[in-house]
């Protein structure tokens, strides 16, 4: 076959893959807020994705709010007030001013712990690693994020990158990348990455972090689950449970649920990843 049709045929998928996992409606950041920061000791904040919505947390918000943790989430704005297109550092800026002024009026919520897909993964990191976040967090788990950046974005830099500058630092050679990498994460905050080989978003090894010796990073590894499925499967919403439980339990001062043991999941951890 010519290399040439070849080429296109995977550029045509990858494309279609891409687009099924945008969420375009421009209703998407039209939520409902329930929750009551009064009374909120396990604080947890959700960041979507480029090109996303918060309406594509609905089902990992549902999950944790019957499980009792305080649940929200920042409207991220971007191109026409949404999706999710500023640049990561921009938005880091934006969570730090949020998650400051909530907690200046609710001085008696918990610590937080962020979850972030994604590009909202990196936002996440990025408060908590170069903007003093992890004077408020106590945990950060990701869900597909590409942290050591992602050939994907090479194609949303040809289609998008005009305008949207976060599309340029998710290449796996920008300077965002590069310097978000720099140092060790701060030793208080626990920091996973969950991610999966069957991800065509931030295709494998992208979403590895480099342990290096760092005893609150670590690595889990899920089979079978695409880019928009860590936020709905049962898989990855047990491994979630379990990281939230491990990070809660080393602080004696907010209570933490017993938890049943797991059943056999189709997880493997790295030699990293084990607590």
């Amino acid at each position: 076959m010519n290399p040439f049709v070849m080429q296109y045929r995977k550029l045509k998928c990858q494309l279609k893959y891409l687009t099924s996992y945008l969420d375009l409606d421009p209703r998407g950041n039209q939520v409902v807020r329930r929750t009551d920061f009064k009374r909120c000791p396990r604080p947890v904040l959700l960041l979507h994705g480029f090109f996303s919505t918060r309406r594509v947390l609905e089902v990992l918000e549902h999950r944790l709010r019957r499980e009792g943790y305080c649940v929200w989430s920042i409207h991220l704005g971007g191109t026409m007030d949404r999706f999710n297109t500023h640049r990561i550092d921009e938005l880091a800026r934006k969570v730090r001013g949020k998650v400051d002024r909530l907690y200046e009026r609710h001085p008696e919520m918990g610590p937080l712990t962020i979850i972030g897909h994604s590009k909202g993964g990196l936002i996440g990191t990025y408060y908590v690693k170069r903007l003093g976040g992890d004077a408020r967090v106590k945990s950060l788990i990701t869900l597909g994020t590409p942290h050591r950046g992602t050939r994907m974005a090479y194609l949303g830099c040809a289609t998008l990158g005009w305008f949207s500058r976060s599309m340029w630092q998710l290449t796996p050679v920008s300077p965002f990348i590069k310097h978000l990498g720099e140092g060790a994460f701060p030793r208080h905050v626990r920091l996973t990455s969950i991610y999966s080989r069957d991800d065509a978003v931030a295709r494998f090894p992208s979403s590895v972090l480099d342990v290096d010796g760092q005893p609150n990073v670590f690595n889990v590894e899920l089979s079978g689950v695409a880019h928009g499925e860590l936020l709905t499967r049962r898989a990855v919403w047990e491994v979630i449970q379990r990281e939230l439980a491990l990070g809660y339990a080393a602080d004696d001062a907010v209570p933490v649920l017993p938890l049943a043991p797991p059943p056999p999941l189709p997880v493997a951890l790295s030699a990293a990843a084990s607590p």
